[in-house]
């Protein structure tokens, strides 16, 4: 578990200490790909802890949401349409449900342990 958090401070550390820019033309589809790699990462922590968390699944939903998004973004800009938002909302609709799960989740699970110590301290 602690893996992860490592990786993702790594990251996001080094993200904030390079001085790398992202041409202008790329800014859609980097935000794209960063919200379902968002999206991805909080699907498998919610899975995680529903205890049906696959690997597989999640390595090949984590490349294929962010081509998926990429490709809308791509085709959305040639066709003249702004398709990118329809990935947005979907990603983000998807994110904001993983995040509720992963609260409610947590929650019951912090009321259970807070049971099982009054129910020790008796």
């Amino acid at each position: 578990m602690w893996l992860p958090l490592l990786g993702l401070v790594l990251g996001i550390s080094m993200g904030l200490l390079s001085d790398i820019q992202i041409p202008q033309v790329y800014e859609n589809y980097l935000s794209i790909a960063v919200l379902a790699a968002l999206d991805t990462l909080f699907g498998g922590i919610r899975a995680h802890l529903q205890q049906v968390y696959d690997d597989k699944v999640f390595v090949s939903g984590f490349f294929f949401n962010i081509v998926l998004a990429a490709a809308l973004a791509f085709l959305g800009v040639h066709l003249g349409v702004d398709l990118y938002l329809a990935a947005i909302f979907a990603f983000g609709v998807r994110l904001f449900q993983n995040i509720a799960v992963i609260r409610r989740i947590l929650l019951v699970k912090w009321a259970e342990r807070g049971k099982v110590t009054n129910t020790n301290a008796h």
